[in-house]
């Protein structure tokens, strides 16, 4: 009886060694509470507690990669999208993150959830897929000011897709194509309107200097020699004319 007895304590002695002892690693800490109060942080490493008065919860510090579910969302200009992101955060207060609110990973996830709504349903679409960045900047500092209570440090926000109907695709479409067509009318009425301001330009110049207007017609009768017709046919100004044979009923 004697020995049974020894060994009975000495296995108790052996657990209750084993319950004393944590272990933690150097992403963890954890949150103290002796007699159901907190009592402080510990680790990582070797942690000795006191069986039946001290309780420890393990705290992982690293980050978290948290899928907000996807979320039906209907936009200022009344467009009904499906929105989903991801969200990048960590504990940066182990004791808040346990004492301050319940479970931390359901809450976070849930504010973010709603958050998306909140923040998405007040821009246009045109806005959600083209200020994709802003909306993640506006998204990341309201859940990082709503999660600061808790401990949590919120990195990033990432919108990943915006999906919208199939008869919506189509009118996005037709209204870029209407924009395309829009700028090639304008290019095009900008072209007209700059050769004839030059035109415009060089009628002027040649109709104040009446020798210019000849080069040009020599220039434009050495361009018709060099085609390979047989027969040219033009008219010869008649200003040209007397310039070359002298006028007409004047004594040289």
């Amino acid at each position: 009886m004697t020995l049974i007895a020894s060994l009975v304590a000495a296995a108790l002695l052996v657990l209750l060694a084993v319950s004393m002892v944590r272990v933690l690693r150097e992403y963890e800490r954890g949150v103290v509470f002796t007699l159901g109060r907190f009592s402080g942080v510990k680790g990582p490493g070797l942690i000795i507690l006191i069986p039946l008065v001290q309780q420890m919860v393990r705290v992982d510090l690293r980050t978290v990669v948290l899928d907000v579910p996807t979320q039906d969302i209907i936009s200022r200009d009344n467009v009904s999208v499906k929105v989903n992101a991801v969200l990048y955060f960590r504990v940066v207060d182990a004791d808040r993150a346990v004492i301050q609110v319940e479970q931390y990973m359901d809450a976070t996830s849930q504010l973010a959830q709603t958050t998306l709504r909140s923040v998405l349903g007040k821009h246009e679409l045109d806005e959600m897929l083209s200020e994709r960045d802003k909306l993640n900047a506006d998204l990341q500092e309201i859940l990082d000011r709503q999660t600061e209570d808790w401990g949590i440090k919120v990195a990033n926000v990432e919108i990943k897709h915006v999906d919208i109907d199939e008869s919506m695709v189509r009118a996005i479409a037709r209204q870029a194509e209407a924009e395309r067509n829009r700028r090639a009318r304008i290019i095009n009425a900008e072209g007209e309107q700059q050769a004839a301001e030059k035109l415009v330009e060089a009628a002027h110049v040649l109709a104040s200097t009446p020798e210019a207007m000849q080069l040009r017609y020599l220039s434009t009768l050495y361009d018709i020699a060099g085609d390979k017709t047989s027969t040219i046919v033009f008219p010869v100004p008649i200003d040209l004319l007397r310039r070359v044979f002298g006028q007409p009923g004047k004594e040289e």
